[in-house]
């Protein structure tokens, strides 16, 4: 079993899109996947099945008293199940903090998932935090979206610094752009000659475009009500790469 986390310090960026979609592409292509929304937001759950509901039993879990299983629920989509997210959510540095087993207690939490599913998908909140170490120490890969903008490289450099002073491997992170709007100037320049420090960077991208946002209208991920529209084939050559990446098969 593969862990990846789509996470960005910055919110707005086109993470939860991107989350759910590569979520259900892995999915439709035949991979047992579970989508765990670790966002108090929840709209990644949201997408995905209207009527999830939390359980609200995540310190119950934590210490112990609660198969982690117990959260998961089914999706509309084959292969395709959830944790939907938990507004207790907004305290989990807290409590991972008084219930913690070092920087492995989220990936201990995820370990049993591999008896029944290739691929765990992580939607993140936007936060530096004891959580997002836990994230990052769990995972195989994280996945960052980033506006082509200095702000978001300066975000994405801030991310990375953290990861490499805890010696949590930030070579597991793979930035791409996302929300490219390329009429502007800014915007093509840093696509055309990015920085140094977006070494990884991935060649797929994701427009700006107004069908994404439809997501929110539909509930459902756009590759299920838009399966041939240009920008459903951008997050198909990004979920593409992501599983030549990571070697998710």
């Amino acid at each position: 079993m593969k862990t990846i986390a789509f996470y960005n310090l910055k919110g707005g960026v086109g993470k939860t899109s991107a989350a759910v979609n590569c979520a259900w592409l892995a999915a439709a292509s035949g991979l047992r996947t579970l989508f765990w929304d670790l966002d108090p937001q929840g709209a990644g759950g949201w997408h995905l099945a209207s009527q999830a509901t939390s359980s609200g039993e995540i310190k119950k879990i934590l210490r112990g008293k609660v198969p982690v299983g117990h959260l998961v629920q089914r999706s509309p989509y084959e292969k395709l199940d959830l944790i939907p997210s938990d507004l207790a959510y907004r305290n989990l540095d807290v409590a991972i903090k008084r219930h913690a087993d070092g920087d492995q207690t989220l990936a201990k939490l995820i370990s049993p998932f591999g008896e029944d599913y290739s691929l765990v998908v992580l939607d993140c909140p936007p936060s530096l935090s004891e959580l997002a170490q836990q994230i990052f120490a769990a995972t195989d890969a994280v996945l960052v979206p980033l506006i082509p903008s200095p702000l978001s490289v300066r975000s994405f450099d801030q991310v990375r610094g953290f990861m490499k002073d805890r010696r949590l491997g930030h070579k597991q992170l793979y930035p791409f752009f996302c929300q490219v709007d390329r009429r502007r100037r800014l915007h093509r320049a840093l696509r055309d000659e990015p920085p140094a420090s977006l070494k990884r960077l991935l060649t797929a991208e994701i427009p700006y475009a107004a069908i994404v946002e439809r997501m929110g209208e539909e509930l459902q991920p756009l590759p299920a009500f838009a399966p041939n529209d240009p920008v459903t084939r951008d997050y198909r050559a990004l979920w593409s790469e992501i599983a030549k990446k990571v070697k998710i098969s």
